[in-house]
């Protein structure tokens, strides 16, 4: 099997800092990283996968980063039988007593 570089594979490399993840335009005022480059913050930066999922999510829905990250938590919710106001998606779940 031939040798395929990662840029001709549709492979794209996740910023794993803060201010690298900032200059994608992964902030925005309702979620600021602007604050942790300025505080020196010496954390990696955002999850990978979340990342990774939340740029795929901007380039195939054509969407921004804050509607990005709600698609993405949407779908975290629905995949755990979670509505998006929180409630469970199932009939027998006890929400009062």
């Amino acid at each position: 099997m031939p040798f395929t570089h990662p840029r001709d594979s549709g492979y794209t490399r996740v910023p794993t800092t803060f201010a690298s993840q900032a200059s994608l335009g992964l902030s925005s005022s309702a979620f600021d990283l602007e604050q942790n480059i300025t505080a020196g913050d010496s954390r990696a930066g955002l999850d990978e996968a979340g990342t990774q999922e939340v740029m795929e999510i901007m380039r195939t829905e054509n969407v921004n980063f804050d509607e990005a990250r709600l698609r993405r938590h949407n779908r975290n919710l629905a995949r755990n039988g979670i509505d998006p106001t929180g409630m469970p998606l199932d009939a027998k779940a006890v929400t009062r007593l």
